[in-house]
């Protein structure tokens, strides 16, 4: 009963997360985002909510994985726990404040503390870090998509 509570709590944590992030930054997306010049590899907008919710889905699997092991290192704790707050930080960075370059440098940061949270993750359990591989390849590619955006605008 004790680990499908835990289970439960590590998936809602980042989907509340991100719902958070996008219910105070999507207005944007209509009134800003729009306009603006884009790659042609641009997804569609329809795209990256199901994407996220996945993301999210499997980041809190994997952190699951982490913390219902009473051996769990507060390292790692501490790593998810950076990378999901640059993961909320940067929704505001370019689409509140609409500070592309900015964003871009912390999208960078992201990137990093996914790769190193995937490391860390996978020398204690190796699913663990394996199940962020999709979240790190859609952060290569919204990084990609954020200098495409700032160099175009």
């Amino acid at each position: 009963m004790k680990n499908g509570i835990l289970l439960i709590v590590c998936i809602l944590f980042p989907l509340i997360v991100g719902a958070v992030s996008g219910f105070f930054t999507s207005e944007s997306i209509y009134t800003w985002y729009i306009f603006l010049n884009k790659p042609s590899f641009n997804p569609p907008n329809y795209l990256f909510g199901p994407v996220w919710t996945t993301l999210y889905f499997l980041m809190g699997i994997s952190f699951y994985m982490i913390v219902r092991k009473s051996t769990a290192k507060s390292s790692l704790v501490f790593i998810f726990f950076i990378q999901l707050s640059l993961n909320f930080l940067w929704s505001f960075i370019f689409f509140k404040f609409h500070l592309l370059g900015y964003a871009l440098i912390e999208i960078i940061m992201l990137w990093i503390s996914i790769l190193l949270m995937i490391v860390l993750f996978y020398k204690e359990n190796k699913i663990a870090g394996l199940l962020n591989i999709p979240y790190l390849l859609w952060v290569t590619f919204a990084s990609i998509l954020n200098y495409s955006l700032y160099s175009l605008n």
